[in-house]
């Protein structure tokens, strides 16, 4: 009996890759997953409240959803709840304070949050195409992409969102969102070291993780 015992949960948390890993379950997940951005793209494009920030934010949403529902199917997804748990904070996290943040001050003239805004928006294209289908909120394995922008940063990802963030501030800035954007930052650095552990036990990542350096700013972090 005791020697018996410890295959009970490797062999539960192999069934439950697996179920991961059906293309229609993943598919699934993904269209559910992307359906709040559904709704606020909906009442962010129909509400009359546009500027230049949240059209952009807008546009990044539209290619999250886009590409979310074409995705890769999985080799392999964590079954650690802990990383699904901080995926889904973190995620919805950004999308929630992105849309519905109170307002503050301006703290720069309206050109740099411009400038800010499209600097994040062209990164995030960037790094969505050079991604492709191999796209998703939990740490999985959908293809190791190492060139575009992911041969520059291994997170161009959340590069575009760091930046978008601190646009988002600059223009609407109180003591509460500049907390939140912070707290939303940290979050995707944790997800980042998080991603990459699991990551790692792929041959092809590791050494991916050695040629290049640096996570979010080249030369920087």
């Amino acid at each position: 009996m005791t020697s018996a015992q410890p295959l009970l949960k490797p062999r539960r948390v192999s069934h439950f890759m697996q179920i991961l890993s059906i293309p229609w379950v993943d598919k699934t997940i993904a269209i559910i997953a992307v359906l709040p951005n559904v709704i606020e793209l909906y009442h962010r494009f129909s509400g009359g409240r546009l500027n230049i920030v949240r059209a952009i934010l807008g546009i990044q949403a539209l290619i999250l959803i886009v590409t979310m529902v074409i995705r890769r199917t999985p080799v392999r997804v964590t079954p650690n709840p802990w990383f699904w748990l901080l995926a889904f904070v973190a995620s919805y996290g950004i999308f929630a304070f992105t849309a519905f943040a109170p307002n503050g001050v301006t703290l720069v003239p309206p050109v740099i949050i411009n400038v800010l805004a499209f600097v994040s928006l062209a990164v995030f294209i960037f790094a969505r195409l050079s991604l492709g289908r191999s796209i998703g909120f939990v740490p999985a394995n959908r293809g190791i992409i190492t060139t575009g922008a992911y041969s520059f940063v291994r997170h161009p990802i959340y590069t575009g969102v760091f930046i978008a963030l601190l646009g988002f501030v600059l223009r609407s800035y109180s003591p509460l969102n500049l907390m939140l954007a912070s707290t939303l930052i940290l979050l995707f650095m944790i997800k980042s070291v998080v991603e990459e552990s699991f990551l790692r036990e792929d041959p092809e990542y590791a050494a991916y993780l050695e040629r290049v350096r640096w996570r979010w700013l080249p030369g920087i972090a």
